[in-house]
């Protein structure tokens, strides 16, 4: 008589704990254990890092310290550290470093969202710190997920072109990073022992077939990631980390088509860019902004109104687009290339180069730096500051004609800024003063 109370009491209480979170009993999964988190682990070391390194390249390219027209940071301290005047050569390359850093990150999710399922149950074990060691490792994971979740949301709405943020995407997005990468790296360095011990241990004992557990070596502690009462399974370890490997291919398969141009691009179903070019003829490549939404107004291009105020050393020059074409022309075979990651192949423009409208007040011998500004009405890259290096490469344009016509009014007319491995942003549509001279 005494017992039954006491037992049924230990029952009811033991049912309460598995449906509670913080109980090792409420998480029934066969898959998770060590040896599946720490595959992912693997996988994501790699990938961030890449992440990280093209994504301070391609903000080094925005060239934030050189003017602060261009800083969208103003306050990044020490945190800009690595800063330095970005490089015309190779002509492709920020190109190729957003087409990296932008389908990669994309490709990514699938493991991203899958390490984070693998070791939910850490997020909510109690107590939630056992010692200072402890509560400084949950401290990071903490951060880690959060930046991580932070870091990939943010970059999927800029790509798509839903700018929602309660700020600049590029504030948001840079110190974002950091934050993640100090959590990142502090993680790396406390799991990464644990992560090839348990890949050196477990990968004979892996099965092929479904898994009943998650075998540990004698000598190792048991995980906490091990669910102690596992549903049944119905698929292995392997066939779990097939099926994430593919959802990262089709993501893949579905937005690096939007790097290049022709077939590929019709297959970046989940980007913006992908799909059918916007036109036809020596015009009908892909654009960023149309005229329209930049508030350009044909009176404003038209021959008898447009003047290109040149202003430097020696004083003001006004250039109406005949007067240009007058002058020495060149041309450049560049592409357009993104932040979002959308691209396309080289170009040829022909135009005056950077080099000769800096000679034209005053700078015949050094070329300077020059700030650019748009006949745009809004945007926060209508006016842009280029470096003298970029000035003084004779492939820098203002560019007339493109692919051997004159220029549509949504790719620039009547002139535009083309610079070889700049950001798109740099390369100044319907350009209407440039100021050399020290930024």
């Amino acid at each position: 008589m005494g017992r039954g109370p006491a037992s049924g009491v230990s029952r009811t209480y033991g049912r309460a704990m598995t449906r509670s979170p913080s109980s090792p009993g409420f998480w029934r999964s066969p898959l998770r254990g060590p040896w599946l988190t720490s595959v992912l682990g693997v996988v994501l070391l790699g990938g961030i890092t890449v992440l990280f390194v093209t994504g301070l390249v391609s903000y080094a390219a925005y060239n934030p310290n050189l003017a602060r027209v261009n800083d969208q940071t103003p306050d990044k301290g020490i945190l800009g550290f690595y800063l330095f005047p970005w490089p015309t050569d190779p002509h492709w390359l920020y190109r190729l470093n957003q087409g990296v850093h932008v389908t990669l990150g994309i490709t990514l999710i699938p493991v991203l969202l899958a390490k984070l399922w693998s070791v939910i149950p850490r997020l909510f074990a109690l107590p939630p710190a056992r010692s200072l060691a402890h509560a400084l490792e949950r401290i990071s994971l903490l951060l880690l997920v959060g930046g991580a979740l932070f870091e990939f949301v943010t970059g999927v709405l800029n790509i798509q072109l839903d700018y929602i943020f309660p700020g600049s995407f590029y504030t948001l997005h840079f110190y974002g990073a950091w934050v993640f990468i100090a959590a990142f790296v502090a993680h790396a360095v406390l799991k990464i022992p644990a992560a090839v011990g348990n890949l050196r241990q477990l990968g004979d004992e892996e099965p092929s077939e479904p898994a009943t557990s998650n075998p540990a070596p004698l000598n190792a502690a048991p995980s906490d990631l091990v669910s102690p009462r596992p549903d049944p399974p119905t698929v292995s370890r392997r066939g779990a980390l097939w099926f994430v490997g593919g959802g990262s291919l089709l993501l893949f398969a579905t937005t690096v088509g939007q790097s290049f141009d022709g077939l590929p691009r019709r297959t970046a179903l989940l980007a913006p860019r992908g799909g059918a070019e916007p036109g036809s003829g020596p015009n009908g490549f892909q654009i960023n902004k149309t005229a329209r939404y930049a508030g350009i107004d044909a009176s404003e291009t038209a021959d008898g109104a447009w003047r290109l105020v040149v202003t430097g050393r020696t004083g003001t020059v006004r250039l109406s687009r005949a007067q240009l074409a007058r002058l020495t022309l060149h041309s450049a075979a560049l592409p357009i290339a993104c932040v979002e990651g959308w691209s396309t192949s080289d170009q040829w423009w022909r135009g005056v180069r950077l080099s000769d409208l800096a000679a034209l007040v005053g700078y015949d011998d050094d070329s300077p730096d020059v700030l650019v500004e748009s006949l745009q009405r809004r945007g926060a890259f209508r006016r842009a500051a280029l470096r003298a290096n970029q000035v003084a490469d004779p492939r820098s344009l203002l560019a007339l004609y493109v692919n051997g016509e004159d220029l549509s009014p949504d790719h620039g007319f009547p002139a535009r800024v083309i610079v070889p491995a700049a950001p798109g942003v740099l390369n100044t549509k319907w350009v209407a003063r440039m100021t050399f001279g020290e930024l």
